[in-house]
Formats: C-alpha cells, structure tokens, sequence
C-alpha cells in the first residue's frame, strides 16, 4: 500500500513539473500558434524594426536586448515581399570576434530552428565581452538569398544594422514616418530639395553592362522631369593601372523617371557619384557604395534615408567626398581606434648643448702703462689663487722712478707750491699703477722704490701670464689674467625653430654628465641676436653660482628648458597622416562613416599635434589603423 502511494506521489510531482516546463517555454518562445505577423516572433517586441533586403523582409532581435557573455538567444522572422512569413529558409548567423595580437578569431554560431513559419530561433554563446558584429544570411531555392550585418556588442543594447538592408518598417507592420516604399511607390532618399529612389540592375553589380534607375520628385512628391542627371562611377588608379570611369547616359523614360546603363570594365570598388541638377531648384550630389559581387548600393555621403532623424540627415548631407563606410567588424580586423579633439595645456621642453666660460664681467686682464722690467715674480704659474690687492710681481720703470721723485720734491717745496701741483703729482703715480697705500709708504719713507709692487685688482685664478722675472715689456702689453670663478656662465646652443620659444627669465635646468646627481637651476640671462653660420643654431647665456669650484671652464653641460606653449587645440599624434604637403585627419562621423579631414597643423607636444584649422573641439578622430584607411579612401575616392 505505501509502495503504490509512493508511485502515485512521484507521478503527481512529474506531472506538476512537466506543466511548469511547459509553462515556460511557452513563456519564452511566446508563439501564436494562429500568428503569422511580425509582432508574434518569439519573444521579439513589438516595434523590432523590419529590414528589406534582397527578396526578404528580416527582423532579428537578441535576448537578452543587451547581449552578454555566455548563452543569448537570436531570434530572426522572415517575410516575403508582401509579408507573407517564408517558411524552411536556409539561415546561417554566427557573431565573430575579430583576431587581435596573438588571440586568434572567435566565432559565435547560432544554431537557428523553425519555431512557426518564418520565424527561426536559436542559441548563441559569446565566450567573452567585446565588439561582436552579426552576420546573417537567407536563402531560399526558387526565391533568392540575402546578407546582412549587424552590429552587435556585449554590453550595449540592441542590433544597429552595418550593412545589406534597409530599415523599412517597425514590427508590427507601421511603416516609419516619413519611410520611402522600396516597391517604386515613392523616393527614398532626400538630398537637399530632391527626394529619389534609385536602385541598380541586376542588384548585384556585374562585370559587364548594367542598368541604374532612378525615380525624382520634389518635396512634396511631384516628379520632377527634364532634370540634368549625371552618373558615374570610378575605380581610382591603383599603382600603375590609371583610374577607370563608367559613366551613365539617362534618358527620362516618364515623368520623374531616369534610366541610364553603365559597363564595368573588371570587377572591384566602383563608388557611385549621382548629380541631380534642375533649374531653380539648385544641384545636389550623393555617394553610394557599390561593388561587383555585392548586392545593392549603400549612401555613404550628401543623401539621407528618410526615415532617418533630422540631425542624422544633416550630417550625413554634410559628409565631405571620400567618406567611406567601415562596419564594427572591419574596425577590429584592421585595429581601429579614436580619440578626442580637445583643448590641451602645452609646453614643450627645448634640449641644447651648453659649454661653461668665464663670466666676462669677472675678468680681469693685467697690463702696464709704462714701459717696465719684471723684478719679483709672486704669482708664478696659471691657475694660482690670488686675492685681491696681493702682490703679483714687482716692476721697475724709468717712467715710475721719475714720477715718485718728482711727487717727493713737489711735497718737500711745498711752502711754495699750490695745492694743484701735489695733486697732479699724485694723480701722475696712480695713473702709473700705484696704489693709494703705496703713495703714502712713499711719502713716509721718503725715497723711491726702484721695484714697485703690482697688485691684484680682484680675487681669482690665474688663466694667462705672458710674463717671467726679468722679461721687458712695452706699455699696453697683457701680462696676466685673472678670473673670478665663484660666478660662471653658460652659453647654450638651441636650435632655430626653437628660438622663438625662448625668452629672457625662463627657467631652466643645466646638468653636467661629469657630476650625476647635481642639478643646477638658473634663468635665461641673455639670448644672442646672431645664428651660428654653421651650425644653424642660436645661442643663450645662463649665469650659476660656483662657490664650491665644480664647474669648471669649458665643461660640457645639458640645458633644459621649459616653454610654456599656451592652451591649443591638439589630437593625438598618430591621428594625422602626411600625404605630401597635406595633413589629413579621418573624423570619425558615427554610424561606421570615416570622413577625410584636410588639416592646418602647429606645434607638436608630447604626443600631441595643434591642429590650426579644420577640426573642432569635441571631433572624434581615428588614432589606429589609419594607414589601411587612408589605403581604402585613395581606393573609393581617389583622393
């Protein structure tokens, strides 16, 4: 009896559970079995956007909305032309995860199955966070196939569709305001006062003849006829291939209608330049992506898509000739980065080559202005320390011996002489190199010295002596130098493109590689008025402080100095490329459009470059991967 309640309990709780698993899953796939409209995808909202492409109408939607790591479900509705749901399509979607460094490519299958009619749903594991673009592709025997992109990020939310469709619809059937019908029942696209539909056959380009139609009406949706319409589409040069042009000639088939063939001469690139000209209503130009091999045109630049917001609208009409269309994953496969254009406190440290000298206004040169003999020598070798009023040398001069005796007789007569004559007596020796104190030992002893003793004007080194005892010299003849140490000067050699940046008591830092460790700090003194010839350089003179001896003249010494450069506009350095005399920036404009940007550049700085011209503050610019880039705009645009 227990045994048969046990069973019974255990099958109750089996039931119970099997009604919960039921219950959700129902819950989660929320199908209607009855349903065959857009708003009954499994678990897809209501206003999940509906794209065109190919022969298919395609909403897709990921659960969670903001994907994450690990398991997501995708969940993808197929319709037909006239939204009638498309049954056992053949779907591949998978998100990749570009390589990067040594991490190899990650791919993301998801394996997609038939829930209700058209509509398909499917797991999809992300191993990890990061930019995960979405490919999709549909295919159905005896009805087409079409491919589109999306991108896909852990993290953010939603699905921002990159490439192959075009945003038609919400879910629930409601076309969006202002929403072109891709049937020909009106234009979708506007530029300017021009709205237009134009479509290409067959819809993928080929190797050979192909037809372009367009359809043109005004704002409020009168065709427009007798308008001028010019096409072209180019294959820029590539190496030495010159570059190639397919033009299109129309002829207006009815009323607002315009159907021109074109050849393509070989299979690649061939960026598509519409012009739509008539009178009193002005011209407008748009660029359209196109490519043998791949279906359909994609606007790039001067059109919008009118269902588009109106500040995407006026930016995307405002995009300059070579704006070039790069999805998420196409910017991780080639390492796109961007920075910021912003305002930014420079300065910039200017590095020159210094040599320690003598401070000229601490020299001292010892000469006579007399005729002379050497008797005793004091200071007898160069680099001897003297201080001032010592004696150097003892010196004997006919000229001298007369002035002392002439002094002496004027003193002992000098009841009868005037004043006037002892001072000009008197004037007489010091102008002969005599000293105050000496004149008066003179006057006390009474007799002349033969050797006068010749002092030191100032305390210093020695640097130069020409002179021995005994040597003759004429009057005027250099004898010695003396130099004063304790206070030096060093002159630096800066460079010519930075001698505008210097100033007269800018700060500056002098090292010497003799003494690792010790810093000297001084101040611009004085900047040279004249170029080296040679060299191209200027010259700039310091003055330091030398009390403990260490610096010595002609030491080599390395000058820093800081200028201070303002606040200037800057991007980063590797965000501008040098094309010959050009500077070109790539803005990054949103929605995967990349814009080449002709810039006016200034000073660099420490990794930064001022532009003067051309960029604002707040402009996102491309900082990695500019090469391959700047590769891909000569390609479609030939600049």
């Amino acid at each position: 009896m227990i045994r048969w309640i046990s069973l019974l309990l255990t099958g109750v709780f089996l039931l119970v559970l099997g009604m919960v698993i039921g219950a959700q899953l129902g819950g989660f796939y929320g199908a209607d079995p009855g349903g065959s409209t857009m708003a009954s995808a499994p678990g897809m909202a209501d206003d999940a956007p509906v794209y065109e492409s190919g022969p298919f109408k395609v909403s897709v939607a990921v659960n969670p909305e903001a994907p994450k790591v690990g398991d997501n479900t995708l969940m993808v509705k197929v319709m037909d032309a006239q939204g009638n749901p498309v049954p056992d399509a053949q779907i591949q979607a998978f998100g990749q995860m570009a390589a990067m460094g040594a991490m190899p490519a990650m791919r993301a299958p998801a394996n997609l199955e038939q829930v209700e009619p058209g509509e398909y749903v499917g797991p999809m594991h992300l191993e990890m966070s990061g930019e995960w673009p979405l490919s999709i592709s549909i295919k159905q025997p005896g009805r087409g196939e079409a491919a589109l992109s999306f991108e896909m990020a852990t993290g953010r939310t939603g699905l921002a569709l990159a490439s192959g469709g075009v945003k038609i619809a919400q879910a629930g059937g409601k076309a969006s305001e202002n929403s072109a019908d891709r049937n020909g029942n009106g234009p979708n696209y506007r530029a300017g006062p021009f709205k237009f539909d134009v479509a290409v056959k067959p819809k993928t380009p080929q190797v050979g003849k192909n037809q372009l139609a367009i359809s043109l009406c005004d704002q409020e949706g009168n065709p427009i006829s007798d308008a001028e319409i010019r096409a072209v589409a180019e294959m820029p040069a590539m190496g030495a291939m010159p570059a190639m042009q397919a033009q299109a000639e129309f002829e207006e088939t009815a009323p607002g209608q315009y159907v021109g063939s074109f050849e393509l001469s070989m299979s690649g690139e061939w960026p598509l330049s519409i012009e739509i000209q008539k009178e009193e209503m002005g011209s407008q130009r748009a660029t359209f992506d196109m490519a043998t091999g791949r279906p359909g045109l994609q606007v790039v630049s001067g059109a919008v898509v009118e269902d588009q917001d109106s500040m995407q609208s006026m930016q995307m009409e405002e995009t300059p000739p070579g704006t070039i269309m790069v999805d998420s994953q196409r910017r991780q496969l080639i390492g796109v980065k961007t920075g910021t254009v912003a305002y930014r406190d420079l300065t910039r440290t200017i590095r020159a080559v210094g040599r320690v000298i003598y401070n000229e206004r601490r020299l001292s040169d010892i000469s006579l202005r007399f005729n002379a003999w050497i008797g005793e020598l004091h200071a007898d070798y160069v680099g001897e320390h003297v201080s001032k009023g010592g004696v150097l040398f003892t010196a004997y001069g006919p000229e001298l011996l007369s002035a002392q005796r002439e002094y002496l007789e004027v003193l002992r007569s000098r009841s009868g002489q005037t004043n006037g004559l002892i001072e000009a007596a008197r004037k007489r020796l010091l102008l002969l190199d005599m000293t105050s104190s000496q004149i008066e030992q003179l006057e006390a002893r009474g007799e002349p010295l033969d050797y006068v003793p010749i002092v030191a004007p100032r305390s210093g080194v020695v640097v130069a002596k020409q002179v021995v005892t005994g040597t003759a010299n004429m009057a005027g003849t250099t004898l010695m130098r003396i130099a004063d140490l304790s206070q030096v000067w060093v002159e630096g050699e800066v460079y010519e493109g930075d001698l505008p940046l210097v100033e007269i008591g800018m700060p500056t830092v002098v090292t010497l590689p003799y003494l690792p460790g010790r810093v000297f700090e001084a101040r611009v003194d004085y900047v040279y008025p004249y170029l080296e010839g040679m060299t191209r350089t200027g010259r700039i003179r310091l003055t330091l402080n030398n009390p403990d001896g260490v610096l010595k003249p002609d030491m080599y010494a390395e000058v820093k100095l800081q200028a201070d450069l303002g606040r200037r506009l800057v991007v980063p350095e590797e965000a501008v490329v040098f094309a010959g005399e050009n500077r070109v920036v790539f803005e990054d404009l949103g929605g995967g459009r990349l814009a080449p940007r002709k810039v006016r550049t200034g000073v660099r700085n420490e990794g930064h470059i001022e532009i003067l011209e051309g960029l604002e503050a707040g402009d996102k610019v491309v900082t990695s991967g500019n090469f391959l880039i700047a590769s891909e705009t000569r390609l479609k645009a030939g600049i």
